[in-house]
């Protein structure tokens, strides 16, 4: 199997976090801390795999009067960028972290517009890397000017190639990409819980309810489907099983931002190293608590990470 994993973002962002002892909504707000990195989820996943030392290749579409910040990072942790470059910036999302709360606000600020002309010439690049069995992680939103079928356009494509695909979307692009047939489907899928209930349009108020949808996803096609479900955990569900991960307590948590996108690159890593599904969850919801206690889309180091997944107890649910 293809050891270099490619990540494809095709709405990244400069993340602006701001951190505040407390969020108060019409006052002036001090800040105690501000942090900028190079973002959005397929670049998070990149950076994420680059920490725990995993070859990747990082590609989409960046808005070419801005991208120094993306480059400084794919200088920095070795990873090979293969950017299309658009007109315009790539647009910045600000982050109010409360940390009485711990909740974040987000602010997403409009950025460049994007082209059929920058997706083709994207599709020509990945035809030239991506190949059978290679993990290729679709991840984040889609940005203005292409269409809501873009997500599904790259699975029919990579598929066609025999490369595995995990897409991390949600809302139209996601529904576009899970109506395509059986063959063109992602091989996994990431939702967090909210964005399965929209998906599926109805709630899901018990772990039984959880699997059930997980299971009618696999029956349309998906071989892997992996619930992240925040500070309750995570569920992985695939033909040999459903396991289920407890959530850590931690108590030096410094941002939620970016946690899911460490998932995706703990999943990714474990897949590529061949580890047996129960430890493909733990290593996944090892890099996200590991994140939680860092800034920016970072890892700290790796015997850290270790010794939180020693930490988290993995219940094998479902046969």
């Amino acid at each position: 199997m293809s050891a270099t994993v490619i990540t494809v973002t095709l709405n990244p962002a400069i993340d602006q976090t701001v951190t505040l002892d407390a969020l108060h909504p019409g006052a002036v707000n001090l800040a105690t801390a501000v942090h900028v990195n190079a973002g959005g989820k397929g670049v998070n996943v990149a950076s994420c795999l680059a920490d725990w030392g995993v070859p990747v290749i990082a590609s989409g579409l960046l808005g070419r009067d801005n991208a120094a910040p993306f480059e400084n990072l794919f200088a920095d942790k070795g990873i090979r960028d293969a950017f299309i470059r658009v007109a315009g910036s790539t647009r910045t999302n600000i982050k109010l972290v409360d940390r009485s709360t711990l909740d974040t606000t987000d602010i997403n600020l409009p950025g460049m517009s994007a082209n059929e002309e920058a997706l083709d010439r994207l599709q020509l690049l990945l035809d030239e890397q991506a190949d059978a069995d290679r993990y290729v992680v679709l991840a984040g939103s889609l940005p203005a000017g292409i269409g809501d079928d873009s997500w599904a356009q790259f699975c029919r494509q990579l598929r066609s190639l025999g490369a595995r695909v995990l897409l991390d979307s949600s809302g139209t692009a996601l529904q576009q990409a899970l109506a395509l047939p059986a063959a063109e489907l992602p091989w996994l899928i990431k939702p967090n819980q909210h964005e399965l209930e929209q998906y599926l349009g109805r709630t899901l108020a018990s772990r039984d309810e959880l699997v059930a949808a997980a299971r009618e996803l696999q029956q349309r096609g998906i071989a892997v489907v992996v619930v992240s479900l925040g500070s309750d955990g995570a569920l992985l569900c695939c033909a040999d099983g459903c396991w289920f991960a407890e959530p850590l307590t931690l108590s030096d948590i410094h941002s939620s931002v970016g946690a899911g996108d460490a998932l995706v690159a703990g999943l990714v890593a474990a897949l590529s190293a061949q580890l047996a599904w129960p430890e493909v969850l733990r290593l996944g919801m090892a890099l996200a608590a590991a994140k939680l206690g860092q800034f920016g889309p970072n890892l700290p180091p790796r015997q850290e990470v270790c010794q939180l997944a020693e930490r988290i107890q993995i219940e094998r649910i479902t046969e």
